[in-house]
Order: C-alpha cells, then sequence, then structure tokens
C-alpha cells in the first residue's frame, strides 16, 4: 500500500492513495504492473464510498465483459442511493471481487485493498491513463465536491 494524501471536511478525512489514478466520478484504477502490464485493477474511492453511505449490493459486470470508457462498469446501491460506475478505461472485465457478493460493506471498511471491485485488461492502457487524474488532481476535484455540497445545504 502506498503513502497518502488526505483531506478533511468537518468530521470527515477522506485519504488518497498516492499508487493510483482517478476518474472525476470516484473511481480509483490501480495499475497491477509488473505482474501484468495492461491489467488494472478498480474501486470507489474513500470519498465517494462516505459521501454514497453504506453499500448494501455492488453488481460488476461479468468477466469477458467488453467496457468501453464511461460506459457502464458496476452499479453499487447504497442506504442513499444508487451509483452507476463508469468505466475509467477501454477494456474487458478479466476478474471480479466475489468476496463483495457476501460482504458489500469491504467497499466501505477497506475501500482500496479488499473492497475492489474487478480487474480489467486494458486496450489501450497509456492512452486511458493520460485521461485520469493524479491523487493531487483527485484530491481537488474532491474538495470542490465537498465544497459545493457544504454551500447547497
Amino acid at each position: 500500500m502506498s503513502d497518502y494524501l488526505e483531506t478533511t471536511s468537518g468530521k470527515f478525512t477522506f485519504r488518497v492513495p498516492t499508487d493510483r489514478h482517478y476518474s472525476k466520478d470516484g473511481v480509483w484504477v490501480l495499475w497491477m504492473q509488473p505482474q501484468d502490464k495492461n491489467r488494472i485493477r478498480v474501486g470507489l474511492t474513500d470519498y465517494m464510498q462516505q459521501h454514497s453511505g453504506d453499500v448494501a449490493f455492488v453488481t460488476a459486470k461479468p468477466a469477458g465483459t467488453k467496457l468501453v470508457t464511461e460506459g457502464d462498469l458496476a452499479e453499487v446501491e447504497t442506504i442513499k442511493t444508487l451509483l452507476v460506475l463508469p468505466s475509467p478505461v477501454n477494456g474487458t472485465v478479466v476478474e471480479v471481487n466475489h468476496a463483495l457478493d457476501a460482504n458489500p460493506e469491504l467497499v466501505n471498511q477497506d475501500p482500496y485493498d479488499k473492497g475492489w471491485i474487478m480487474e480489467i485488461e486494458t486496450v489501450q492502457w497509456e492512452a486511458d491513463k493520460a485521461k485520469l487524474l493524479d491523487p493531487q488532481s483527485y484530491v481537488s476535484v474532491m474538495k470542490s465536491q465537498v465544497e459545493k455540497e457544504l454551500k447547497e445545504s
């Protein structure tokens, strides 16, 4: 596990690992190298899982599913909302975290490790990676979202 960037808003502290990339939609992407240069693991960020509430169900696309950037990756049902997560990359689902079937709360308890959602074999990792946010940029996006919510409440 890597180092973290942290930001606090009220009683909430949000952690962002520095070893991954992020979508503006709150999906993290971890390159699985050196094991497999084209495989990534994805999950829901700490901020997004805290913001959305306790996870009740995770329905991920099955292994073998072809994904396109911004197409549906998974649905995460929480006590507050139904999140439809967009894919951060083009590729094929190669593995789904079946531990979430019996224990969807792992997304809340350990979003960056045991709560991962799926692994994807990417088609063009370098091109897709260039469209994702680095950790500091994601923290900036997250802070903007938190500030916007505070103003609206």
